[in-house]
């Protein structure tokens, strides 16, 4: 109930509202999304009343509002364009049928070339976390999305296996694989797969962002001699965790505790891979208090990393940093719940526009962090 000289607003729009499409209108700006549209052509030929610009911030739009119902979040859309435009007009808003229409005319390629063109890495020195040294820090790491159950998704994304046995979710399961820098969490490259694409098989989608200067932090279940070298091919070094079965021979035991070692395909014997990849072990002792669950307390563990040179990264400065790969679910957690909600599931019924939706996602993610770093380092 209102307190009395409180006056009820006219519209049940909020300043907040405006403001967080505002963001999206600012990081990705009208000329960018044109842009995009006229490189994947989806220019209209005739006047519609939902011209493609306006149905990719309305996907923008979706994932800011995920509560909210698809004619009210068009609503929301319109309202906060003429707030931010000051230029107020009558406009029809248009059924749910000739929302979902308009995008499938639009499709999800141009939400993944609006992301993929705009998304890069945000920080800088000053930003706490952001690098070790000269190397700017960037981690991997998997996650899923639920989609609604419908005949088409659960073909294309399939069910986890305890769904198939009829216990747990029912749901479709979209995969998730991001390259996200350490600094702001924003998730600057990312790819997505079925349920039963591997996450090893995704992260070679995002090696082409990776760049001399970078080091890459990631988790053991990301190892393999075919990702570990194309990942070094990129001029980035790394710091990965190996698998705890893996064994590695000692070459030379540095003063810090580390150890030179070499890393091969298993494919070959070792007189013909005689060379091998030159690696440098680290070792570290888990404890109750590590945020990775299968640390173990009082386990030893072991990181290899491309810096060969005790020196320019001495061992217990390295184990420092690999514990900062766990901010990454920060990062995860804020695509999957803070945006979301919790336990919220996607609501395209077809497999385009479910990728359509995770793009959204990430695009309005992207943008979140973006507002962060310019606030906090204007300049």
């Amino acid at each position: 109930m209102p307190r009395a000289g409180w006056v009820k607003p006219e519209s049940d729009q909020r300043l907040s509202d405006h403001l967080a499409l505002g963001v999206l209108t600012r990081v990705f700006t009208p000329e960018v999304v044109d842009e995009v549209l006229v490189e994947r052509g989806r220019v209209e030929r005739r006047n519609r009343l939902l011209p493609a610009r306006v149905v990719v911030y309305y996907v923008l739009a979706l994932a800011l509002f995920a509560s909210c119902s698809y004619e009210e979040v068009m609503r929301k859309l319109v309202s906060g364009l003429e707030w931010a435009s000051g230029r107020p007009h009558q406009w029809t808003i248009p059924t749910k049928a000739a929302l979902f229409q308009a995008r499938k005319r639009l499709g999800s390629e141009p939400l993944r070339a609006l992301y993929e063109k705009v998304a890069m890495p945000l920080s800088d020195a000053r930003a706490p976390g952001s690098c070790y040294r000269s190397w700017r820090l960037m981690s991997i790491h998997g996650s899923t999305m639920s989609a609604p159950a419908s005949d088409a998704n659960i073909e294309h994304f399939g069910l986890p296996p305890s769904s198939r046995a009829g216990h747990g979710g029912v749901f479709p399961q979209v995969r998730l694989l991001g390259l996200v820098e350490c600094g702001w969490h924003a998730i600057v490259d990312a790819a997505l797969g079925t349920y039963e694409h591997r996450e090893q098989a995704l992260a070679e989608s995002v090696v082409r962002s990776l760049r001399p200067g970078m080091l890459l932090l990631a988790d053991r279940a990301f190892f393999s001699y075919r990702l570990w070298d194309l990942c070094r091919s990129s001029g980035a070094d790394l710091l990965w965790r190996m698998p705890s079965d893996s064994v590695v021979p000692v070459e030379k035991r540095y003063p810090d505790g580390s150890f030179a070692s070499y890393v091969h395909s298993g494919t070959r014997s070792r007189a013909d891979d005689t060379a091998g990849i030159a690696v440098r072990v680290v070792e570290f002792v888990g404890t109750a208090s590590s945020a990775d669950t299968d640390h173990g307390e009082g386990r030893i563990h072991r990181l290899l990393t491309t810096i060969t040179d005790p020196e320019a990264a001495p061992a217990n400065e390295l184990v420092r940093v690999y514990s900062q790969l766990w901010e990454i679910e920060a990062a995860f957690d804020g695509l999957g719940t803070h945006e979301r909600g919790r336990g919220v599931v996607l609501r395209s019924k077809t497999p385009d526009g479910v990728i359509q939706e995770v793009y959204g996602y990430l695009c309005l993610h992207y943008a979140i962090r973006s507002l962060m770093r310019s606030v906090t380092w204007p300049n």
